[in-house]
């Protein structure tokens, strides 16, 4: 099932709607669940709150995976604050942007997730906590894993927008030690550019991300998308590949 609330994001002082996906057996199973943190809430269930018309499809996957508990913020449409919120760093990109993605996530670690703990039966510990997102969304999933291995032992991070910040996040991707284990997917898709300069900038980015990412202590799953580009249509069919990884949740691949 699929329920939401509003929930105040302190330090921007706004409120914001959340989309939780809770087994349909929560309240009566005696159950506690593990629980994954998403990125653009309103993108995640239901193709009629979704920007461009099409979700993820996540409530059929976790309707048929009720293991556990996702938890989707909505992002804020107001003019680039979605850029800002979702950019852990400045970037020219975009005619400039003014990243508060610490800030956010400063928010999501602490009070929001002391609040989803406290309200729901989860698992808090860090073995039981995974972010994901995609594009801006992907990149703060990179960034928490990192600034945030205390909290987050597990990411997906599907088309994450690396290209915006390469030069403090490898700067600092450098110089992060991670805690025990640590399970990252990357994805990116072959056709998220023009041409084939474009394609090899993105691999070039990837690997460049994953090798500094495995020098720190991580598990890295990069993964290219044929014929995919930015979209949820294409993050969609990645959603069992990103849970083999981070949960060992079967693909139909590995069931065969």
């Amino acid at each position: 099932m699929v329920e939401t609330f509003t929930t105040r994001i302190t330090p921007y002082g706004l409120d914001r709607r959340v989309f939780i996906h809770l087994p349909d057996d929560w309240q009566t199973s005696g159950k506690k669940y593990p629980v994954i943190y998403m990125f653009d809430g309103h993108n995640l269930f239901f193709d009629e709150t979704a920007t461009f018309g099409t979700c993820w499809g996540l409530k059929a996957y976790y309707d048929a995976h009720p293991n556990y508990i996702v938890v989707g913020v909505e992002c804020n449409h107001e003019g680039n604050k979605r850029l800002e919120e979702y950019c852990p760093y400045d970037s020219d990109w975009f005619d400039g942007i003014r990243g508060t993605g610490k800030v956010y996530l400063d928010w999501l670690c602490g009070e929001f997730k002391a609040y989803v703990d406290k309200t729901w039966p989860t698992l808090p510990d860090r073995s039981h906590t995974a972010i994901a997102g995609s594009s801006m969304g992907g990149l703060m999933s990179l960034y928490a894993a990192v600034a945030h291995n205390d909290v987050f032992s597990k990411a997906g991070c599907l088309s994450p927008s690396v290209r915006l910040c390469m030069d403090p996040l490898m700067a600092d991707l450098k110089k992060a030690k991670l805690r025990g284990y640590t399970n990252i997917f990357f994805s990116w898709g072959e056709k998220e550019s023009k041409g084939q300069h474009g394609l090899a900038q993105y691999t070039d980015n990837a690997l460049q991300v994953t090798r500094a990412l495995q020098k720190a202590g991580a598990a890295v799953y990069p993964y290219l998308q044929m014929g995919g580009s930015h979209c949820e249509a294409f993050w969609a069919l990645q959603v069992p590949l990103y849970m083999n990884v981070l949960f060992g949740e079967p693909c139909k691949e590995d069931q065969a």
